[in-house]
């Protein structure tokens, strides 16, 4: 994996663990790192149990558990079944926002802009306070965040943020096609029936590729957002604000 920091190439030994924010605090620009599993991995939020998983299940797939430091409902990632980018902002950054509510709303413009550069149109980005609905606490892809992309009323940008004294971590993800069964598959939902579950979550979200037209070259999406990172809000030359913000 690799990741662009300013004009410096950042990269990562395959180790890393996902979800460790150690190594941003002490990174004084910003960094934006397109990340990816090797083995089906669930993520639970920050508040989550871990008894919300069944371990049977575990074991039967060979699904890994990770965890996040943001917070919100749970996350099914699969080599190759997604894109995920995680996005650095240090405190002295032209795009740091102090009220969370509104901090991550620069993401959102950013997935929006290069979408359109590829030609895909009516994104909105959710702006304001966490809106999780009756199942965004347990699964992530449910409700409505700060920052978060949506078409049509489905979801395409999941996002989690977490901040420190620092700086702030943002951590979305797009599906290349939604499919809630292989999470479900993984949770124990208490009294809430497996199959009436997914029937609720299928119509909330969309993959890259289930969209009209489809994302078909996802290499570029990859490198157009990595590329554009580094303008984000900041002054040109010329005086103009830069790309994909405001």
């Amino acid at each position: 994996m690799g990741a662009l920091s300013g004009r410096r190439l950042l990269r990562l030994p395959p180790s890393q663990p996902l979800f460790d924010v150690e190594q941003f605090r002490s990174e004084p620009r910003r960094l934006a790192l397109a990340r990816e599993v090797t083995s089906p991995t669930i993520v639970l939020g920050s508040t989550q149990r871990m008894e919300l998983v069944a371990p049977r299940a575990l074991r039967r797939r060979s699904v890994e558990v990770a965890r996040r430091r943001g917070g919100g409902g749970a996350v099914y990632l699969e080599p190759a079944g997604q894109l995920w980018i995680d996005a650095w902002i240090p405190k002295d950054d032209p795009l740091w926002v102090r009220d969370v509510s509104v901090a991550a709303e620069w993401v959102g413009a950013w997935w929006t802009d290069v979408l359109a550069g590829v030609g895909l149109h009516g994104f909105d980005t959710h702006t304001g306070r966490s809106v999780p609905g009756e199942l965004g606490d347990l699964v992530c892809f449910a409700g409505r965040g700060p920052g978060e992309v949506f078409h049509r009323g489905r979801k395409v940008v999941g996002l989690s943020q977490w901040r420190s004294r620092q700086g702030a971590l943002f951590s979305s993800c797009a599906y290349l096609r939604w499919d809630p069964d292989p999470l479900l598959d993984l949770l124990d939902a208490g009294g809430h029936s497996r199959t009436q579950l997914g029937r609720d979550l299928m119509p909330l979200a969309v993959g890259l590729r289930e969209l009209e037209p489809p994302v078909g070259d996802l290499d570029r999406v990859r490198d157009e957002l990595l590329g554009s990172f580094a303008a984000l809000g900041v002054p040109s030359s010329r005086g103009g604000d830069g790309r994909g913000v405001g």
